[in-house]
């Protein structure tokens, strides 16, 4: 339900009242009344209601007057004694149409929806309605029914402040958080908007401190959102020199321990109309973000633009029907399992002026129609801003309905069961030269070897090295590290155990090109008892193929290993036939066979126990030996 707050609705009461005689006759008592009238139009409510209150107490039986407290004392949020106001209207005979429907408000705002709906109701039967008015009607009663059944049925919930490292007497909001909730940046408003950011101590959080003077200027920064692994910034800035439109939509990315002058994304998605509070995908590739162009359902709609390289974004889309409406949509955030979207809505049955609501993607890649997250996470008032955290249990949001430190606050509390997207993992690692052991900012890409769709692309930090990614559960992913001068490392993800999705962390030595050293590749698949490769085997040769075009002068030697199952001869014929089913297809992606041999080891090189099933699935292997460089 949408409170209404603008002044049309006391010009449109005033027309009511504009009659030759008010229900008082005392000239003192309407002079008073008449005074409000001014400084309502200057928004003085507190002033005007001083008048209003002199106007009673001089004639008790002023109707005019209780009326027009009752609406004031309504936008001031003093619902008990809006009511008493209306009440003291409805007890007399009068002529005031509005009056059902002033009061069903506020019960509305105070969650009594089983007294607003038979206001409501009993409303709905009024004559000559406009057509606003009926459209405002219409959703209060859906609301109401929604209402009076969810709220039976609450969902857990149980807010804890983020404490006074984070909260201040200023206003804080907005919160995003990296995958390995190590990480939180937020917006503080004290006389600006502008960035801050905080690392975890154990299960508290280090005093804040400003993100970074390349991004915060004395105008306003606000509405961001941090990319999983924390190297992008994604956010809004207003009345910018370089902005196409009201707002944009600017990013900067992290080098080292600085981050870098931010950048308007410039079109197709931001234009002359109003963008922001965007939220990006784990993978990088989709941003979501909220328009007022053209061509949507509602003043405010949700939007995706995909990440099509070179620095370039696709044309915006509008998430349809099933997310945005006639009303207003907000706040989207896009979890890391990239398949639930969380937003704030008016225009979706809820409790009060925006829910938050959820929706999960179809098998078609269409969104589902959402779900309210329920009572008492939605109330009456506004609600908006939320952020998972990247195993789905935490969800992060700002009120100040709490009474924390002022203002509002940052909170967070355990997310139930029903209301969590997908699961997800994070991989965390740190690259370095295994001889000087110096950090390294090293590619790191890592994909879904069933669909062979990149999850994570992306350079370690310079500074520390470190890389971050998240992991949707129910897929094998590869993981492939490299940078000139090294053998790239090879490294695999079996996350098909919905059970086990604990988290990957990762040191990740790259050792510099020479003669001798050898690499692993954890992700050569055959047919069982068979030299087949699988076809998910692809992604690895590839990389393979790439990093010998690129340095021609090296020669290796592809090994073919097995476990100590079976015969001597049997193994060494199996391994033999792999490696050259390896050698095979990296000359038909264009590797020169002047740079390859290959040979089969059989059960004669081992590297784990073969009394065990891992041990024995890791000497179930193909190498690769540098032999010329």
């Amino acid at each position: 339900m949408k409170k209404i707050l603008l002044l049309i609705l006391f010009f449109v009461q005033s027309s009511l009242f504009a009659q030759e005689k008010y229900t008082s006759s005392n000239t003192r008592a309407i002079g008073a009344y008449e005074r409000s009238t001014v400084y309502l139009g200057q928004k003085l409510y507190n002033t005007a209601l001083k008048d209003l209150q002199i106007a009673v107490g001089i004639d008790p039986n002023f109707l005019e007057a209780h009326y027009r407290m009752g609406d004031i004392l309504k936008i001031l949020g003093r619902y008990d004694e809006a009511k008493t106001s209306y009440l003291k209207v409805i007890e007399q005979p009068n002529t005031f149409k509005n009056i059902n429907f002033s009061l069903a408000e506020c019960y509305a705002f105070q969650a009594n929806y089983d007294s607003a709906y038979p206001l409501f109701q009993s409303y709905s039967s009024t004559p000559d309605l406009s057509d606003n008015r009926k459209k405002t009607l219409a959703k209060y009663l859906r609301d109401c029914e929604f209402s009076i059944e969810a709220v039976q049925q609450p969902v857990p919930y149980d807010p804890i402040n983020l404490g006074s490292n984070i909260n201040t007497q200023y206003q804080e909001y907005l919160p995003a958080i990296t995958a390995d909730d190590q990480t939180i940046i937020f917006t503080r408003r004290a006389n600006t908007e502008d960035f801050f950011i905080a690392q975890k101590n154990e299960d508290s959080w280090n005093p804040s401190m400003p993100l970074s003077s390349a991004i915060n200027t004395p105008g306003n920064e606000g509405a961001q959102c941090i990319s999983p692994d924390g190297q992008y910034l994604f956010f809004a800035g207003c009345g910018r020199a370089d902005g196409l439109g009201k707002c944009d939509i600017y990013y900067a990315k992290k080098v080292g321990d600085k981050w870098s002058s931010p950048q308007n994304l410039v079109t197709p998605i931001n234009s002359q109309y109003w963008e922001s509070q965007p939220t990006i995908s784990a993978d990088g590739k989709t941003l979501y973000f909220v328009s007022d162009r053209k061509g949507g359902y509602g003043s405010y709609d949700i939007y995706k633009s995909t990440y099509i390289g070179a620095g370039k974004w696709s044309t915006p889309q509008n998430l349809g029907p099933n997310i945005n409406t006639a009303g207003e949509e907000f706040s989207p955030f896009i979890h890391a399992d990239n398949q639930t979207l969380y937003f704030c809505s008016d225009g979706w049955p809820g409790f009060g002026e925006k829910d938050i609501f959820f929706s999960k993607k179809a098998i078609n890649g269409l969104w589902q129609k959402p779900n309210n997250l329920g009572y008492p996470i939605n109330t009456p008032k506004e609600e908006s801003s939320l952020f998972i955290s990247n195993d789905g249990k935490q969800a992060y949001f700002a009120s100040d309905n709490l009474k924390g430190y002022g203002g509002l606050d940052l909170y967070s509390f355990e997310l139930y069961e029903a209301g969590r997207p997908e699961k997800v993992t994070y991989v965390k690692g740190i690259v370095y030269d295994n001889l000087t052991k110096a950090v390294l900012a090293a590619q790191v890409e890592i994909i879904g070897l069933q669909n062979f769709d990149t999850v994570y692309q992306s350079v370690c930090n310079a500074s520390s090295g470190e890389f971050l990614a998240s992991l949707p559960e129910g897929k094998t992913y590869a993981l492939n590290v490299s940078m000139d001068g090294y053998l790239f490392y090879s490294g695999q993800f079996i996350l098909s155990n919905k059970n086990n999705i604990e988290p990957f962390n990762l040191s990740i030595p790259l050792d510099p090109i020479a003669i001798g050293e050898k690499v692993a590749l954890k992700n050569i698949f055959f047919e069982s008892n068979s030299f087949q490769l699988k076809n998910e085997s692809k992604y690895e040769l590839i990389k393979l193929s790439e990093f010998l075009i690129s340095q021609p002068p090296i020669k290796i030697e592809i090994g073919g290993h097995t476990d100590y199952i079976g015969d001597d001869k049997t193994n060494v014929l199996l391994s033999s036939n792999r490696a050259k089913s390896v050698f095979d297809y990296l000359i038909k992606l264009g590797v020169s066979n002047q740079q390859l041999i290959y040979k089969g080891y059989g059960k004669s090189q081992p590297i784990e126990s073969n009394n065990t099933e891992l041990g024995r699935a890791a000497n179930r292997r193909t190498e690769i030996k540098i032999i010329e460089k």
